[in-house]
């Protein structure tokens, strides 16, 4: 009996080559930052998101690489959050490029009764944090001084907060009560997981959250972290191929 269904098995496998023949290689939609796929990235040509894009990079944000992908989800979480009663929030700033291209994508500028809060030292990752990293030596050259840079690029948007201190030390003296958006970018598991720890109760039901880099194997520390917080709350980060975490407040 094995014998006979092995046979049939492959009688029927070479049947289905015979109608179904293996398809054309299909190109890559998108090639880059960390993974390739071959499904729809029309977003990648849509005048709205080429716009935010660009204003990214005109802000000089990550260092001349192009990590498109990221930055759509980052202006798809804002759109959400749009619809939200609340502030947006942004903790790791470095140059302002996620922050820029979602203002941009959304339309901030016309969102008068809205604010933007940017939280980050501008000037590199602070010592102390990375004693126990084992990232220490490239994350301790990586980020320069930036705040100068930043609020060049925000001037124009009375409504984007710049707020400059070590997070988590300086969420509470300068945080939104109501909060409709999180993005964390702070590359470091202990302020990253304390980030989320301080707003979680903040965040109103629906507000999207933004882990960038969570699942990037050069910060399995962060992911830890940061799984550990969602346990914690009872709930469940999404790992996304772009090596981010997507979360929603219930």
């Amino acid at each position: 009996m094995g014998a006979e269904a092995s046979l049939s098995a492959r009688l029927r496998f070479r049947l289905s080559r015979l109608l179904w023949p293996d398809p054309a290689p299909m190109p890559w939609t998108y090639s880059g930052d960390g993974f390739q796929t071959i499904h729809n990235a029309d977003f990648l040509h849509d005048p709205r998101f080429r716009s935010a894009y660009s204003r990214a990079k005109a802000a000089g944000a990550w260092s001349g690489a192009d990590i498109e992908w990221r930055a759509h989800t980052v202006c798809w979480a804002a759109q959400v959050a749009k619809a939200l009663e609340g502030d947006f929030v942004e903790c790791g700033v470095d140059r302002g490029g996620f922050a820029a291209a979602a203002m941009e994508y959304i339309g901030f500028d016309a969102l008068p009764d809205r604010k933007f809060y940017l939280f980050d030292t501008y000037c590199g990752i602070p010592e102390e944090t990375l004693a126990d990293d084992p990232n220490r030596t490239l994350l301790g050259t990586l980020y320069g001084d930036t705040y100068d840079q930043v609020v060049r690029t925000f001037v124009t948007l009375p409504n984007a907060v710049i707020v400059r201190g070590r997070v988590p030390e300086v969420l509470p003296a300068a945080s939104p009560e109501k909060v409709c958006y999180l993005c964390i970018d702070l590359n470091t598991a202990a302020p990253s997981a304390a980030a989320a720890e301080f707003f979680w109760d903040r965040l109103v039901s629906g507000a999207p959250i933004v882990l960038d880099d969570y699942g990037q194997t050069f910060f399995h520390g962060m992911k830890d972290a940061l799984d550990a917080f969602a346990r914690h709350r009872g709930v469940e980060i999404l790992a996304l191929p772009t090596g981010q975490g997507l979360l929603f407040k219930p």
